[in-house]
């Protein structure tokens, strides 16, 4: 896989190189902020950008604006965005503009490699990535708004395992439910939160949007 590093902490920036180098990766540009980087991404054609939300010289969310610009300008690249806390309007943003191939994790999860390469995999194969952890959180407050309040708790983890970018299949050997149940319970979470069927919306992102929004 070819890849483009954005991070503005020398430390994590060089270790994210070493380590999809030693899995091999091939980095062909690490850099320290975000000015450059849509341009750096539409002349080296990478297959997915890692890249920090928060980066100089405000360190409020040049990273961000530059996925965003990234995915308008290179639909096909994939996006994975690190932050150090969970952000819910950040997610909201990434995933309003289409799913396939981006991702939103904590920097935590950098350490725990094999979920790092296998979120890279995914999303380089085009699906979605949330971190467990800023699923949790949403699914929590979802618990006390509460527009979710019609879910039964098994409803509740099939949704929260779908948030996480996982296929049906993926959801079923997570909960141990057969693939026919996967599917009766995400038909009964997309009827229950009124989501659309007609052609053109991808039901399963509305349902992780309205996590986001809620």
């Amino acid at each position: 896989m070819r890849l483009i590093i954005a991070e503005d902490s020398t430390l994590l920036r060089e270790g994210l190189v070493r380590l999809l180098a030693e899995e091999g990766h091939e980095v062909v540009a690490a850099l320290g902020d975000a000015t450059a980087l849509p341009d750096t991404v539409d002349e080296l054609a990478p297959d997915v950008v890692v890249v920090d939300i928060r980066m100089p010289p405000t360190h409020t969310d040049e990273g961000l604006r530059a996925a965003l610009e990234i995915r308008e300008r290179r639909p096909s690249t994939g996006v994975l965005v690190l932050s150090q806390h969970v952000e819910r309007t950040y997610a909201a943003q990434l995933l309003a503009g289409g799913a396939e191939g981006i991702g939103y994790l904590l920097k935590d999860r950098v350490a725990r490699v094999d979920e790092f390469l296998d979120a890279l995999d995914r999303i380089r194969a085009g699906s979605a990535v949330i971190d467990p952890e800023v699923v949790r959180q949403l699914v929590g407050r979802s618990t006390r708004t509460d527009s979710l309040s019609g879910l039964t708790p098994r409803e509740r983890d099939v949704l929260e395992v779908l948030a996480q970018g996982h296929t049906n299949t993926g959801i079923g050997e997570r909960l141990h439910l057969s693939l026919s149940a996967v599917e009766k319970h995400l038909n009964a979470v997309f009827d229950k939160l009124d989501l659309p069927r007609a052609t053109g919306y991808n039901r399963r992102i509305l349902a992780v949007l309205r996590y986001l929004e809620a």
